[in-house]
């Protein structure tokens, strides 16, 4: 059987068939403009530039310290190491949902921890250089918090001076700031939703309670819009999610 064009039918396939790169590729760097970060590295830069243009200038998450590039004014928020003065005058970013906790997840991780896990597997690259689990801390209490889980504790006794911050090495745990508590939960929400992260019944419970004790505020909207501009992606428990569990 033999198929017959008419000139019309012919010129418009010709225009589609010319046109299918050009949309490809317009959707390719659509795609790479939403991307946001490749690697921890890259997400590191771009945080950096995030925060240096945020109202109300450049202030650490936890303890509201100013800084400047990599270095703490502990003068602005009362900051004392308590034992390596020198971490504690630098600044650092800390995964507020630690590496291990969700690289440990994954089958990359058991077969050769981070470093491994940063090489071979995208879905952790993705995980660790995104910007809404990305925050500008001291960089002592990033060490001394490690990858311990956030919880409530009793008792603890101030270590780092006026800022609000408690880890007790022996339970591993770690305690924020009342006005830091509802972020916390936000991004362990998001990150949990966004790549599947498991939570503990106990975690979500105490998350649930600190995202309505300590609600969104103006300052955690405006950083969740400029991740979203840098990212492709908002956090909508910050935007209109909060039935959410």
């Amino acid at each position: 059987m033999i198929m017959r064009f008419t000139v019309r039918q012919c010129a418009v396939a010709l225009l589609l068939f010319c046109c299918l790169p050009l949309q490809a590729a317009q959707a390719s760097q659509a795609d790479d403009r939403q991307s946001g970060p490749q690697s921890f590295r890259e997400a590191k830069r771009m945080a950096a530039k995030l925060y240096a243009s945020l109202p109300g200038g450049q202030r650490t998450f936890y303890c509201d310290c100013a800084f400047s590039g990599k270095d703490i004014d502990a003068s602005a928020c009362g900051y004392s190491a308590r034992k390596n003065a020198k971490r504690g005058a630098r600044l650092e970013w800390e995964h507020v949902v630690p590496a291990w906790e969700f690289g440990h997840q994954l089958q990359c991780w058991q077969n050769g921890g981070r470093k491994n896990c940063s090489k071979n597997d995208a879905q952790f690259r993705r995980m660790e250089a995104d910007l809404h689990n990305l925050v500008p801390a001291v960089g002592e209490l990033n060490g001394d918090r490690s990858n311990f889980r956030f919880g409530m504790l009793e008792g603890e006794p101030r270590v780092y001076g006026r800022c609000d911050f408690e880890v007790d090495f022996k339970l591993r745990r770690a305690e924020p700031k009342d006005d830091r508590r509802g972020d916390v939960a936000r991004i362990y929400f998001y990150m949990r939703d966004r790549y599947g992260l498991k939570i503990s019944r106990q975690q979500t419970q105490l998350f649930n309670a600190w995202h309505k004790l300590d609600a969104v505020d103006d300052a955690e909207r405006e950083r969740d819009r400029r991740v979203s501009a840098l990212q492709g992606n908002g956090n909508c428990y910050v935007r209109s999610c909060d039935n959410k569990k």
